[in-house]
């Protein structure tokens, strides 16, 4: 008789535009459904920022809800923790799969409720849910004031000894930060897996390179350097901004144009910085769009200017289209755009143009010889669809992550036996 499957609760604290709501959902959607039964937990996405709500229903994944829970603290956390408590109660998980900052605080706390708050602790044996996290990127740095950091850092190593069986990163640059630099969990408990995506949805891009530009009103010859993702401080659009004036007071923008895609709380900040620096010929604010198979293949130049970042899936998505990039060099930048090239205020890469985080005159350089070397953007393009399509198939992550949490809970074989029974034994 076939076992039944694990149950696997993942976690994240939104929906939100982004590379982690995409994540979760292929996660759920696509895992063994033979192995593996995984239920989806959110939280509500705020007022003002963009909700991929959407892209779960197109997948066929219907998420559970959970209203408290959300970015900032406040005490709707400890409802969550107690929610998500008694979630754990009624669906006996054998795993619990938490992804970005809030939901992993949350999610093991409650973890630390059930696995420890149960008659069978006087006996020596806590329930046996194991529990991963995921960090898409960390809030270690440039996010908080430095009271606010230490605490979250402070938080994170504790839940990291206490509740953590594996910590998961999307690039070793990010392995090394949070595990050496910032000492958050032991070596052993961590794995590199990087992020996945599917890359099927690219291959016509350039049959679709017209659209969007048209709907701009820019002709072939322009060259089209975008910025694509939320409006936030994280991301750093000022200084894109700052760049894109560098380059006008340098360089001649006759048959370039800029675009920004995306949305959030400080747009109306960014229009006015837009308008002060007298770009508005120059930038064209698209707003947030649900169409990266045309919006991509409409650019020449994918620019990223972010203060943090795990492994940003604009970068992996504009390579999968065969744009040319460049980036602030932050976490997992640097395995994505490789060895260094040439040096200089600017560094050319094996897949992309790299420059140290807030140099928008630096920035700006590099987007000058991105923009009057159409043979530079074409080899760059082609070096990184070619690493994005030998490392990052939707595929790769998913029998990856399968792997994962077949090493945790041992073999499905024995979660049939020995496993299943201890299982059966935390229902009583």
């Amino acid at each position: 008789m076939p076992s039944p499957p694990a149950k696997v609760v993942r976690i994240i604290a939104r929906l939100n535009v982004g590379g982690p709501a995409k994540h979760v959902v292929w996660l759920t959607a696509g895992l063994d459904k033979a192995r593996y039964e995984t239920l989806l937990v959110s939280g509500r996405v705020p007022s003002g920022e963009g909700d991929m709500g959407y892209f779960a229903d197109q997948s066929g994944v219907e998420p559970y809800f959970i209203p408290e829970m959300s970015r900032e603290i406040s005490l709707n956390d400890l409802a969550t923790v107690w929610k998500l408590y008694r979630l754990f109660k009624r669906e006996k998980p054998d795993l619990v799969h938490t992804h970005t900052a809030k939901a992993g605080t949350v999610g093991r706390l409650a973890g630390l409720l059930y696995n420890y708050l149960t008659p069978r602790l006087v006996f020596g044996r806590p329930r046996g849910c194991k529990f991963v996290h995921t960090y898409h990127g960390h809030i270690f740095h440039s996010y908080y004031g430095s009271f606010k950091t230490r605490l979250f850092l402070m938080i994170e190593r504790m839940l990291a000894w206490l509740i953590t069986d594996r910590i998961v990163v999307v690039s070793e640059q990010q392995r090394q930060e949070i595990c050496t630099t910032f000492s958050v969990g032991k070596a052993g408990q961590f794995r590199v897996i990087p992020l996945g995506l599917d890359l099927e949805v690219f291959d016509q891009s350039a049959t679709r390179r017209q659209q969007f530009r048209a709907e701009l009103g820019l002709a072939d010859d322009i060259v089209l350097v975008g910025i694509v993702g939320r409006l936030t401080e994280i991301k750093n659009h000022a200084m894109f901004l700052n760049a894109v004036y560098a380059f006008k007071k340098k360089f001649d923008t006759a048959r370039v144009r800029f675009v920004i895609v995306g949305d959030g709380m400080l747009r109306k900040h960014l229009e006015d910085q837009c308008s002060s620096l007298g770009l508005q010929d120059n930038v064209i604010f698209a707003g947030e769009r649900k169409d990266p198979v045309y919006f991509y293949s409409a650019m020449d130049i994918v620019a990223l200017t972010s203060l943090n970042e795990g492994t940003p899936l604009t970068l992996i998505e504009a390579m999968a289209n065969a744009r040319s990039v460049i980036s602030t060099s932050v976490g997992g930048v640097v395995d994505l755009l490789g060895s260094v090239v040439e040096d200089g205020s600017f560094k050319i890469c094996q897949r992309g143009v790299s420059v140290t985080a807030g140099d928008a005159p630096s920035f700006a350089l590099g987007l000058n010889r991105l923009v009057s070397d159409a043979t530079l953007r074409a080899d760059l393009g082609a070096r990184g669809l070619e690493f994005v399509k030998s490392k990052y198939q939707k595929e790769r992550l998913l029998n990856d992550i399968e792997g994962l949490y077949d090493d945790l809970l041992k073999t499905h074989a024995s979660r049939a036996g020995v496993y299943s029974e201890a299982v059966s034994t935390s229902s009583r």
